[in-house]
């Protein structure tokens, strides 16, 4: 089923065809010398517009101007290594710092938990509002000695 939008032109395009019908008719009132100059002109305009028609030119010719290098058939397979090589050393480089980290948090807490196991006091106290004060003037106490 195809859909075909039904054209409707804009004010712009009724004005563009006044114009271009006013015109149509003011060229029949031209001169020979007139008409034949601007026809001369019509035809360098298109042979201008053929011939950059014809300068085009492909990708690979434009980077091998500019001084790229095009990825041959040859080099593809090294191409693609070298687009996920990056890739590769991010996520094993973020794969590292996890488990750095996760060891560095484990030491941590088996420093807490051997601290507590050597202490003498049990680790209720430590919950204990007035022991903590009791600690803090323990510190002030032993500061000032």
């Amino acid at each position: 089923m195809k859909h075909t939008a039904a054209y409707t032109p804009t004010a712009s395009d009724l004005m563009g065809r006044k114009i271009a019908a006013q015109l149509d008719q003011a060229s029949n009132q031209l001169s020979y010398d007139i008409s034949e100059r601007l026809r001369a002109a019509r035809m360098r305009a298109v042979a201008a517009c053929r011939q950059e028609a014809l300068q085009t030119q492909t990708a690979p010719q434009l980077q091998n101007q500019n001084g790229v290098l095009v990825a041959t058939p040859r080099f593809k397979f090294w191409n693609g290594l070298a687009s996920l090589l990056p890739l590769v050393a991010l996520v094993v480089g973020l794969f590292v710092i996890q488990s750095f980290h996760s060891n560095q948090r484990a030491f941590e807490l088996a420093e807490v938990d051997s601290a507590l196991l050597i202490d003498d006091l049990p680790p209720n106290a430590y919950i204990d509002s007035g022991f903590l004060q009791f600690l803090k003037l323990q510190a002030q106490d032993s500061n000032e000695k």
